[in-house]
């Protein structure tokens, strides 16, 4: 199966404004506000994304961070999702160019391919330089869905 970005966002939701100075600060909060996968617990889903963030930062560039588990924590392929959580304020994260972090995606899947197949779709449209203005206005759940069904 392709990984469809635009059902993976719906499914995981648009999130703005979410305060918080550090990654694991952020990840609490946010996984206690989203809808968690079956079988997976917010307690849970936070510690795997932090355990993951102690290894190596999820800030890609841009001011764009995926965050993900280490391994794929998701049990059914049905429950994978992308949570986009736009910050209230940037905050350092250790990016290869330097830049605060404004906007997270973090990427809930079942197996690796998947979570390749996400990541490979997402570094797509970070190229775009359209598709990274929308994010720098905080763009809505629909605005970011209609971009990436014309990019796909």
């Amino acid at each position: 199966m392709s990984v469809n970005l635009a059902e993976l966002i719906h499914k995981g939701g648009v999130f703005n404004g979410l305060e918080g100075s550090s990654p694991e600060e952020i990840y609490k909060k946010i996984t206690e506000m989203m809808e968690i996968p079956a079988g997976l617990s917010s307690d849970f889903v936070c510690s795997a994304l932090c355990e993951r963030e102690k290894i190596l930062s999820t800030a890609v560039g841009n001011g764009i961070a995926l965050p993900h588990a280490r391994i794929p924590i998701v049990k059914d392929e049905k429950e994978q999702r992308i949570c986009v959580v736009y910050l209230k304020n940037p905050i350092d994260m250790d990016a290869p160019d330097e830049r605060k972090v404004f906007v997270m995606f973090i990427i809930l899947s079942s197996d690796q391919k998947n979570h390749l197949q996400v990541l490979s779709e997402l570094v797509h449209f970070f190229q775009d330089t359209e598709f990274r203005r929308l994010l720098e206005q905080n763009a809505s759940e629909a605005e970011l869905l209609n971009k990436i069904r014309k990019l796909s």
